[in-house]
C-alpha cells in the first residue's frame, strides 16, 4: 500500500509528545484523516484534557475506552497465575498492555473502515513488535504505519520543534528526561541517568511508590484471598477486581514495595536499563507463590515453573495471540483448580514477609511433617527408599571400581 492509498488512519494515542506530533505528521505526509484511540488502563491524570489536545493536534476525533477491568481480568491475572516473570524480575507491565491496546485499536479501525493503524513506538523498542504482531494476528489486511521508522525526527528536541511548528500543544511534563509508560499495573522509567547502569536512580524519578527509607516504621499486614489462583478478597472483604487491585496498590506503594532496577535483553537485540514501580503486582505475585506452595504437588509445581519461563517470553515478545500461549493457559487453568485459600503478608519498608497461608486444598500435613511424636510415618521406610533412589549412583561407582585389583563382587554388594 502506498501513501496515497491511505485515506484514514487510526492512531494509538497517549497524548504524549510522540503521538501528539504523529497526528500532524500523518496529515502532512499521507494526506489522510487521523482518528485517535486511547485505552484507559489507569493512567489517571494523563487522560485529562486528552480529547481537546487530540483535536488541536489535527485529529478528527478521539475514542477513549475504559479497559481497566478487562486489563486485569484478561491479561494481568492470567499472567500472574502462570507465574510469568521475564528475566527474573520484570513482571511484564508494559508487555501485556500492548496486545490489549492493539486489539481495541483494530476494532476501532474496523468500525471506522480505516485503511491503516499507526503507533508511536520507536524502531529500537519492543512495543513496535507487540503492536504489529497483534494487528497481524487479528486483521492482517490493515496496513501499519510506524512513523519512527520513516520520519526524520531523531530526538525529543526534534519532536518538540515539530510540535512548535504545527501548533501541537505540549505540556511541561513531556519535556521530562525520562521516557515513561504508566498503567494500573505499573510505571516504567527509561532514559536520562538510567542509561548509565552505574548511576543510582534519583528518588524524585519515582512517582507511585514511597521510598523504603521513608515508609512507615510499623509493618502493615494484609490478607489476600484467592479462588483458583485469582485474587478475590482483601483483608477478608470480597471486592470487584478493580477495587481490590487499586486498594492493594495504594497499600503496597505506601510501604515502599515493588521497585526494581534492571538491565533487560530487548527483543530487538540490545540491552536496556529500566526502573519499574509495580506495588500490587509484586505483592500478588508473592502471595500466589506462597499459596501454590501448599496447594500444588511437587511435579506440577516444578513443571509449571519451567513453562512460566516460556509464557513470559511469549508475552514479552508480543506473541499473546498465539496458539502456544492459549495452550499454556489451558495447562495453567488445570494447575489452578485447587489454588484457593488465603495468604497473610507483612509489608515493611519495601519487604514482603510471609506471615501465614491456608487452603481447604492444602497438601501440607502437620502430622507428617512434625518433628514431634507421630504415628503416621514409619521412619524405617526411608532406608529402602534411599537404597532405590541411590541405586544408579551406586552402580556407577561400582563400575568404576572394577578397575581395582582384585575386582569386587558387584552382585554381592548390590544384594547387600
Amino acid at each position: 500500500m502506498t501513501r496515497k492509498d491511505v485515506k484514514k488512519v487510526v492512531l494509538a494515542y497517549s497524548g504524549g509528545l510522540d503521538t501528539s506530533v504523529i497526528v500532524p505528521w500523518l496529515r502532512n505526509n499521507y494526506g489522510c484523516e487521523v482518528i485517535c484511540f486511547c485505552a484507559d488502563l489507569g493512567q489517571e491524570e494523563e487522560l485529562t484534557g486528552l480529547e481537546e489536545k487530540a483535536i488541536k493536534s489535527g485529529a478528527s476525533k478521539l475514542y477513549i475506552k475504559d479497559l481497566r477491568e478487562e486489563f486485569l481480568t484478561d491479561f494481568v491475572f492470567p499472567t500472574l497465575r502462570a507465574g510469568a516473570v521475564y528475566e527474573r524480575e520484570y513482571l511484564l507491565g508494559t508487555s501485556f498492555a500492548r496486545p490489549l491496546i492493539a486489539r481495541h485499536l483494530v476494532a476501532v479501525a474496523e468500525q471506522e473502515h480505516a485503511d491503516a493503524v499507526a503507533h508511536g513506538c520507536t524502531g529500537k523498542g519492543n512495543d513496535q513488535v507487540r503492536f504489529e504482531l497483534t494487528v497481524m494476528a487479528l486483521n492482517p489486511k490493515l496496513h501499519v504505519i510506524a512513523p519512527w521508522r520513516e520520519w526524520e525526527i531523531r530526538s525529543r528536541e526534534d519532536a518538540l520543534a515539530y510540535a512548535a511548528e504545527f501548533n501541537v500543544p505540549v505540556t511541561a511534563t513531556e519535556k521530562s528526561i525520562y521516557s515513561r509508560d504508566r498503567n494500573l499495573f505499573h510505571l516504567s522509567h527509561e532514559g536520562g541517568i538510567l542509561e548509565d547502569p552505574w548511576s543510582e536512580p534519583e528518588e524524585p524519578m519515582y512517582q507511585i511508590s514511597v521510598s523504603p527509607l521513608a515508609a512507615p516504621d510499623e509493618p502493615q499486614y494484609v490478607e489476600i484471598g484467592f479462588e483458583q489462583g485469582t485474587p478475590v478478597s482483601l483483608d477478608g472483604e470480597t471486592l470487584p477486581v478493580l477495587e481490590l487491585f487499586t486498594r492493594l496498590n495504594a497499600i503496597a506503594a505506601k510501604n515502599g514495595v515493588g521497585r526494581i532496577d534492571m538491565v533487560e535483553n530487548r527483543l530487538v537485540g540490545m540491552k536496556s536499563r529500566g526502573a519499574y514501580e509495580t506495588p500490587a503486582g509484586t505483592v500478588l505475585r508473592r502471595a500466589h507463590q506462597l499459596l501454590e506452595s501448599i496447594c500444588l504437588d511437587k511435579q506440577t509445581m516444578h513443571y509449571k515453573d519451567l513453562l512460566a519461563l516460556k509464557y513470559a517470553e511469549l508475552v514479552y515478545n508480543g506473541q499473546w495471540y498465539t496458539k502456544l500461549r492459549s495452550a499454556l493457559d489451558a495447562f495453567v487453568n488445570v494447575t489452578q483448580q485447587t489454588v484457593t485459600g488465603v495468604v497473610r503478608l507483612k509489608l515493611y519498608k519495601g519487604n514482603i514477609i510471609a506471615a501465614g497461608r491456608k487452603s481447604p486444598y492444602s497438601l501440607y500435613r502437620e502430622d507428617y511433617a512434625t518433628f514431634g511424636e507421630e504415628t503416621v510415618y514409619n521412619q524405617k521406610d526411608a532406608e529402602g527408599f534411599i537404597k532405590l533412589f541411590g541405586l544408579p549412583m551406586k552402580v556407577e561407582s561400582l563400575m568404576k571400581s572394577q578397575e581395582q585389583t582384585p575386582k569386587p563382587d558387584i552382585t554381592k554388594i548390590l544384594r547387600d
